[in-house]
């Protein structure tokens, strides 16, 4: 039922590491993979979905278990209840960068600052993918997908997801398990119609070079994003081998205002804005007429993990002795396999990195990726 010849992992994640798992499925429809699911879980071995491989970092070991490659594909424009705007419905094994190529094309705003990230559309909200302050949970209104305990199928909201910075209740954190295990089937996102817009977000105009509130075309920030994150070495390319990874393999450090302060003043950082929408429920039976004053607290600090890599002396094309995995020649964040490095070279030179920032700053980077088989 859907079984295939096992490929060696090596050759479906932009890292090329792993070996050929035990077992290997794959779906090229919502139904298929349902029935796939299902089936998986009905013998409750050990699974995982794989989409792009863009954010996986598989150990040497063979898998002991069934890798489901969800090859699902499909855009669908659905009616927004706002005017001006329009949903988009995606299959989750859609490309994202095909997906953001579709709305930019069309003239709907709201993910084009996200060109260029590899992977599928199903594994998006599972790690709320960013770029240049843009993340895809401004846009997001539900997703479809199937809890694996009960094989039922459900769409829930963007607000039931617990997204936060690179996380999600779906996510497989380094060290523990998901919040909630469940596959997304598709995602909703509900974005402006207008061909060009005002870039407001300070990263984005950065990145974008921009000195003036005037309106820019959709089209021109998409290649100007694809630009820059090739100059970076963050989109794939098999003639590159600073693409052959996983992009950014430490997350920023998001931290207390208080241990910002305690950083060099050069460092760069950025705050995380507080909810200004939060709400304060008192309990009727103890209302006493008044209302306690809120408490302000200092937002804390997302603070650059290359830059605290780079200053710990690690630079870029850094490589541990007779090691082929290295940082990336052109960003500090990337570690990457410079051409049949196991994964216990790049664990290893991840390893390092982490202790010598720690040396350093007192911070423990943490990595981004989802790691199978490997241990940091």
């Amino acid at each position: 039922m859907h079984d295939i010849e096992s490929i060696p992992l090596a050759q479906l994640t932009t890292l090329r590491t792993g070996a050929a798992p035990e077992r290997m499925r794959e779906a090229s429809t919502t139904a298929e993979l349902v029935d796939v699911l299902r089936d998986t879980w009905s013998g409750r071995e050990p699974w995982f979905v794989l989409g792009g491989g863009s954010n996986l970092f598989v150990g040497d070991e063979p898998f002991e278990g069934t890798v489901i490659r969800v090859r699902t594909e499909g855009i669908e424009e659905l009616p927004s209840p706002h005017a001006g705007r329009v949903r988009l419905r995606a299959q989750a094994g859609h490309g994202w960068d095909a997906f953001v190529a579709y709305a930019v094309e069309h003239g709907y705003a709201g993910l084009e600052a996200m060109s260029g990230i590899p992977g599928t559309v199903g594994a998006a909200p599972v790690q709320n993918i960013g770029a240049y302050g843009q993340e895809i949970q401004e846009t997001l209104v539900e997703v479809e997908l199937i809890d694996e305990a009960t094989g039922e199928i459900s769409t829930v909201p963007a607000s039931e997801l617990g997204l936060g910075f690179r996380t999600s209740v779906l996510k497989h954190h380094y060290g523990g398990e998901p919040l909630r295990r469940a596959v997304i089937l598709s995602v909703t996102v509900d974005l402006l119609v207008a061909g060009e817009r005002i870039v407001r977000g300070e990263q984005l105009r950065r990145a974008l070079a921009l000195h003036d509130d005037a309106p820019v075309p959709l089209g021109w920030v998409r290649e100007r994003i694809l630009a820059t994150r090739a100059s970076k070495g963050m989109l794939l390319d098999d003639a590159d081998p600073d693409t052959h990874g996983v992009g950014s393999f430490f997350q920023n450090a998001i931290v207390p205002e208080s241990v910002a302060r305690a950083l060099p003043p050069e460092c760069p950082r950025w705050p995380v804005a507080p909810d200004l929408d939060a709400v304060t429920v008192i309990p009727l039976a103890s209302y006493d007429g008044l209302v306690p004053q809120t408490k302000t607290e200092a937002p804390d600090v997302k603070v650059s993990a290359a830059w605290l890599i780079e200053q710990a002396g690690i630079r870029k094309g850094f490589k541990l002795p007779r090691s082929r995995a290295s940082v990336s020649t052109k960003h500090a964040l990337a570690l990457t396999n410079r051409g049949g490095a196991t994964a216990g070279e790049v664990a290893e030179l991840a390893r390092f990195i982490q202790s010598r920032v720690h040396a350093e700053f007192g911070l423990v980077l943490q990595p981004e990726p989802v790691l199978v088989g490997v241990e940091l």
